[in-house]
């Protein structure tokens, strides 16, 4: 029996759904909490060490200037480098993420009977926002995710939270983190303005050919007001009567 939100009023997994309800997550292991804050934990632990390092090679003075200048630094290319702006805020974000994504879960009830949350492997930024990548654990399906993206969405604070399914392997899903929409590009037709009837071209088949049809001469005739005027001038010379040919 499945777990996660019901998908219909009918659904097979609407117990299993109450069961989840009123069952609390699990709280994480040391393990798979190490996991979960691996990063965090591993930039505290390089600033300990390397702050140890400083006082104790070069004094409390040192490490002072030192962190003074680090942080001016650091200010100074945010602001005027926009490139390492744009880096700082996605790498940001795949840290915030994770953690936004385990507590949509725990509020829609993607878990097991035994209240545990899918396992995420890694976050990547992306043009969009992120991509972050689970393992799913046994009780658990892609659709559970699928029922419950508008509450992971919100819980990410994004705008839209995409579950895709890999093609070869059903435990592994990834959610795509849509933070930025890029507008999609118009598509123009020949018949919209500014294009003429025969815009680019021409809208002509394989078959038809262009008019290219000259006036005699190169010389387009000036309008007239008689219809009757001019067409011995386009139809050639008059023809000649018999009788003058004749004589």
């Amino acid at each position: 029996m499945a777990a996660g939100r019901p998908h219909g009023p009918n659904d097979p997994s609407l117990m299993s759904s109450l069961e989840m309800a009123v069952r609390e997550a699990r709280r994480p292991g040391p393990a798979e909490l190490a996991w979960n804050w691996r990063w965090e934990f591993g930039i505290l632990a390089a600033l300990a060490v390397s702050s140890g390092l400083i006082a104790s090679q070069f004094g409390l003075l040192a490490l002072a200037v030192t962190t003074g200048a680090g942080l001016a630094a650091s200010t100074a290319a945010l602001l005027c480098w926009p490139p390492a702006r744009q880096w700082c805020i996605a790498r940001a974000w795949c840290l915030i993420t994770p953690h936004r994504v385990r507590a949509g879960c725990v509020n829609a009830w993607v878990q097991t009977r035994s209240g545990r949350l899918p396992l995420i492997l890694a976050t990547t930024p992306a043009a969009y926002g992120e991509q972050v990548r689970l393992w799913l654990r046994a009780g658990l399906t892609a659709a559970d995710l699928h029922a419950a993206r508008d509450v992971l969405a919100a819980a990410c604070w994004a705008t839209e939270v995409r579950v895709v399914r890999s093609p070869s392997r059903a435990q592994l899903v990834t959610l795509e983190v849509i933070r930025t929409r890029h507008p999609e590009r118009l598509q123009l037709t020949p018949q919209a303005w500014p294009f003429s009837r025969h815009g680019a071209g021409d809208g002509l088949g394989d078959t038809e050919r262009p008019d290219t049809r000259r006036w005699p001469g190169g010389a387009v005739p000036a309008p007239r007001s008689n219809p009757e005027e001019g067409l011995d001038d386009w139809r050639g010379p008059a023809p000649v009567p018999d009788d003058v040919l004749s004589s």
